[in-house]
Order: structure tokens, then sequence, then C-alpha cells
């Protein structure tokens, strides 16, 4: 069992300050600016804080401290989108990514003057638009297909594609299934539609990934004309994720 040494001994310097959040107070006005209301966790105080955004397109950023060993990592979400990531022993390098972050600075930005500061997958595309987003993400999904050692699987995503009114949903995968949202993001929010590849059985095209099966079909090609066929009449193309679709 892994015993974790006290925080208080792993950051001494954060304890005197009582708080994380207090730390970063501390750390930015070292360097001449603030950023204003950081929030203390209230259960681990000196582990976990976060730095609230003024732009409804990003998230708080949230704070967390290594538990083993001396660090600091950041994580940002937005839009429902993972968009940033880092790692840093240096708190006053966070307390600069926090504020380029709450002030919305773009995502390359802020990599530009915090470099630990990693951009995740779909950041660049989030910040485009969810139309690039959902591009981005069939572009993944189909890369990564390809290199699926089940043919049934590939042939559903491929089959799904080539439907246009298909290929404008956020897609993900989860457990082989293809899960079709209307919210370009994860975190996550409702499915619109799941369609499950069955080595030597078909496919199977049900209404979410826990839903109604709506149909079975021998070739991946039915099982998209079949998805197609359940999408409700006002479905359009997927659009920004905010906090409250997947809250």
């Amino acid at each position: 069992m892994t015993t974790f040494p006290d925080p208080a001994d792993l950051y001494p310097d954060v304890a005197i300050t009582g708080s994380l959040a207090a730390a970063l107070q501390k750390a930015a006005m070292a360097h001449g600016f603030e950023l204003g209301a950081v929030e203390a966790n209230e259960k681990q105080p000196l582990l976990y804080a976060s730095v609230p955004s003024t732009t409804p397109l990003r998230d708080d950023l949230e704070v967390r401290a290594g538990h083993l060993e001396r660090y600091w990592s950041i994580g940002g979400w937005g839009q429902g989108i993972e968009l940033v990531s880092g790692r840093v022993q240096d708190l006053s390098g966070v307390a600069k990514a926090a504020r380029e972050w709450r002030d919305g600075t773009p995502l390359r930005g802020i990599q530009r003057s915090t470099p630990f500061v990693e951009l995740c997958r779909l950041a660049e595309a989030a910040e485009q638009g969810p139309a690039q987003t959902v591009s981005k993400q069939w572009q993944w999904i189909r890369q990564d297909a390809e290199e699926a050692p089940w043919p049934e699987y590939r042939a559903l995503i491929e089959a799904a594609y080539a439907e246009p009114q298909l290929r404008q949903l956020f897609p993900y995968t989860s457990h082989w299934s293809l899960r079709l949202s209307a919210i370009a993001g994860f975190r996550f929010s409702a499915d619109v539609l799941c369609l499950e590849a069955h080595p030597g059985s078909g496919y199977v095209v049900k209404a979410s990934w826990q839903g109604a099966v709506l149909g079975r079909t021998t070739t991946a090609q039915e099982a998209a004309s079949l998805a197609v066929g359940h999408l409700p009449t006002d479905i359009g193309p997927a659009v920004v994720g905010t906090r409250e679709n997947y809250r």
C-alpha cells in the first residue's frame, strides 16, 4: 500500500500560506500581477486549486500538486474538450499559465509564454469552432480504426463517415462502438446514436450506448443508412459544448 507524505512536509512553502490557492496568488504577485478569485479545495487545500476563466469557452483551470514528489500539474478544459495540460516544478510558471488561461490568451500564446504547457489533441481545432473540431475528431478516429485488428470495426467507421448527416456529428468510440453526438466535445453529451460492430454477426444500431436497439444489419453500409433514418428531424451540425451540457 502506497504511503503518501504529509503535504505540509512536501510543500512547506505552500503550507505557510494556508493553501495552494494562496500560494498561487503569492507567486503571481511576486511577478507583478494578480489572478483574481483563485478557489481553494476544501478537503485538500494544499494539493488542489482552481483558477476561474473570464471567457465562457473555457472552464476553470485545475491546478494539482504531486502526492509523492514535489511538482504541480495543470489541466484545462473548454467546450467539453481537454485543451491544455502540463507539469512543472516552478509554481511561478503555473501562475503565469493561469493568468494567460484566465485572460483568454490563444492556446499557442500560452504555450509560447509558458513552454511546459502542452496542447491536447483537439485544442487548436476547438479554437476554430465546432466544425473544425468535428472534422479533426473524425480524422483521428479513422486513423485509429486503420490500426485496429478488426475489419468490421474499420468498415463501420468508414461507412458512417461516408454519410454526410452522420459526418457532421461529433464521433467518439467506447468499447468498440461508435457514438455520435450533437455536441462537439466530451464530458459527455448525450449520444444521438450508437453503432456497434459484432464480429461474425453483423451490426447493431442503438438509440444510445445503453439505449434501445433500433435495428440489426448485415453490412456496415446498411447500419449507417439505418442510423441516418433514425436521426432526429431537427438535427444539424454539432454545436459548441457548454458547461451545462456535461454537468
